[in-house]
């Protein structure tokens, strides 16, 4: 069977119908009282960036609940932590400023969505305000806010993400041995399983 492609806006909305008159009408350009809840409440977010070609990258970013420092109602920053410093979204960013980002809360269904522009800042009063473990920030991404909106249950129901009965994690290899068969690195299966261990944890912030 050949592939029958979308090729116009109007395609694809015959295809999918209108959009529902709430959905339509929920996007909002400043934080409510309720946005600023759900972000002291995540503490997993995922940024999606795209450079000057349009090529794109998701990141997730994750800290203690309330990680997300409020600037003002339109305004929010996310600290970066020690990673492995490829910084593929922050070279995004200077290229092109446009982001979108998913605020997850672990058992809830809904996600809170935020689209803006950003910029990278590497000092801020505010940095003191993200330390945690005794670790202040090296970097914050800080979005202005162009659009905001809560996103319903749906793919989270279907997928049955948070319920544990419906995990099924142990037919895939380890992370160590992914590692080693899908990149090119010196280290054993041994090492990697080491170094991906207990110490990987206890370094979170060094």
């Amino acid at each position: 069977m050949s592939w029958v492609e979308i090729g116009s806006g109007a395609e694809l909305r015959e295809l999918v119908g209108e959009v529902m008159p709430r959905a339509a009408n929920k996007e909002r350009v400043r934080l409510h009282e309720h946005d600023r809840q759900w972000l002291a409440a995540s503490p997993f977010c995922l940024v999606a960036t795209a450079d000057a070609q349009g090529n794109c990258d998701v990141s997730p970013k994750g800290d203690p609940a309330g990680f997300i420092h409020v600037i003002d109602d339109t305004t929010i920053a996310i600290p970066d932590r020690p990673g492995n410093r490829r910084v593929d979204g922050f070279h995004n960013i200077l290229a092109n400023p446009h982001v979108g980002l998913i605020f997850l809360i672990p058992g809830r269904n809904e996600t809170l969505r935020v689209n803006g522009r950003a910029r990278l800042v590497r000092d801020a009063p505010f940095f003191d305000e993200m330390i945690v473990k005794g670790h202040r920030p090296r970097l914050a991404i800080v979005v202005e806010i162009d659009q905001i909106f809560f996103h319903c249950a749906k793919a989270f129901l279907r997928s049955s993400l948070w319920k544990p009965e419906e995990w099924a994690p142990d037919p895939l290899p380890s992370h160590a041995r992914l590692v080693k068969e899908v990149q090119r690195v010196e280290e054993t299966v041994e090492q990697l399983e080491e170094y991906y261990g207990d110490q990987y944890a206890a370094k979170l912030y060094g």
